[in-house]
């Protein structure tokens, strides 16, 4: 078994890679750790992967996967967090701006120091003001809701204890949300560690508006999923049980209301001519509905194993 897995997520990086290769390695071997690097190669439309088949021709500590099409970040480390076998697993970018000559303090801090997870803060950055403030947005956003007080959610540039990346799945664009994956699932010694981010040299940034968008939508959908996707009837049956009782109460009013003016003589309007009705009528079928979907999804929980499936056209030096 290695002492450390690199995980590196690849989309049309064909001049950063013999670079990158090259310093890992020099860094690895001035350090003497045993690593393997293990390259997933998300759908690239250059020449990436027959320069990662280059490469691993030459040094037998290279595996890599390749998509078929393009899956995204996430679906790329969900990968290659199922191949890796270190004892520490560290994730970085293929374009150069994460420097390998921190993966080996990274290694220490969860090995020595015993975190689950330790993730790169990159207090000087060196991208265009469209990345960075929406980035410090995000992160202050993040850190509001999760209650994890990291400067930089989206820092490619993380180490895991084995046992973390082993336990947990992530999909669409939740790399950001690892840190609070991790710790709803148990994993709470969780640290930060100031990095070097290096400017770009080769290519251009992959990020855009979209990714931004989409960010705080997997916010809010890791949120609630993690929070009740083993018991979901505990937030559809509350609100469910809200709505209900809104309803029937407001209809025992309207009851009562024109029980009231009746016996005493008052010409009430009719209950169906009121539009608290209407809205009782309305509140009370939501409720029923919001407990049918709970029942639905109690049982959907208990017998759905969920399946991320990502189509791979080749693997190198793959041992499943």
């Amino acid at each position: 078994m290695p002492q450390i897995s690199i995980i590196i997520p690849v989309f049309d990086e064909e001049e950063s890679l013999p670079e990158l290769q090259a310093w890992i390695d020099r860094v690895m071997v001035s350090n003497a750790l045993d690593y393997e690097a293990i390259y997933i190669d998300d759908g690239s439309r250059d020449s990436s992967w027959e320069v990662i088949q280059k490469l691993s021709e030459k040094n037998s500590n290279i595996k890599a996967v390749k998509f078929l099409r393009n899956y995204g970040k996430s679906a790329a480390l969900n990968i290659g967090f199922s191949k890796a076998q270190g004892e520490v697993v560290v994730t970085m970018d293929a374009d150069l701006q994460d420097s390998p000559e921190e993966v080996p303090a990274l290694y220490r801090m969860i090995t020595e120091q015993g975190y689950d997870l330790v993730s790169g803060w990159k207090r000087k950055r060196h991208d265009p003001i469209s990345k960075t403030v929406p980035s410090r947005l995000f992160n202050g956003v993040t850190r509001l809701i999760s209650g994890i007080k990291l400067h930089d959610f989206n820092c490619g540039l993380k180490a895991y204890a084995n046992k973390v990346v082993k336990n947990i799945e992530i999909y669409g664009e939740m790399h950001r949300y690892i840190p609070l994956i991790a710790k709803w699932n148990g994993f709470g010694k969780i640290g930060e560690k100031e990095v070097t981010h290096s400017p770009r040299k080769y290519g251009n940034t992959k990020f855009g508006l979209e990714r931004f968008i989409n960010g705080f939508l997997d916010l809010i959908s890791v949120s609630f999923v993690n929070r009740y996707k083993k018991r979901p009837m505990h937030f559809f049956g509350t609100m469910g049980s809200l709505s209900f009782i809104s309803g029937f109460v407001i209809t025992l009013w309207l009851i009562y209301e024109k029980i009231s003016g009746l016996s005493k003589g008052i010409k009430v309007r009719e209950i169906t001519d009121q539009p608290l009705f209407f809205l009782a009528l309305v509140a009370l079928i939501v409720g029923v509905q919001l407990f049918l979907t709970g029942f639905m999804a109690e049982m959907m929980t208990s017998n759905n194993a969920h399946k991320s499936d990502y189509t791979i056209a080749e693997e190198i030096n793959s041992e499943e």
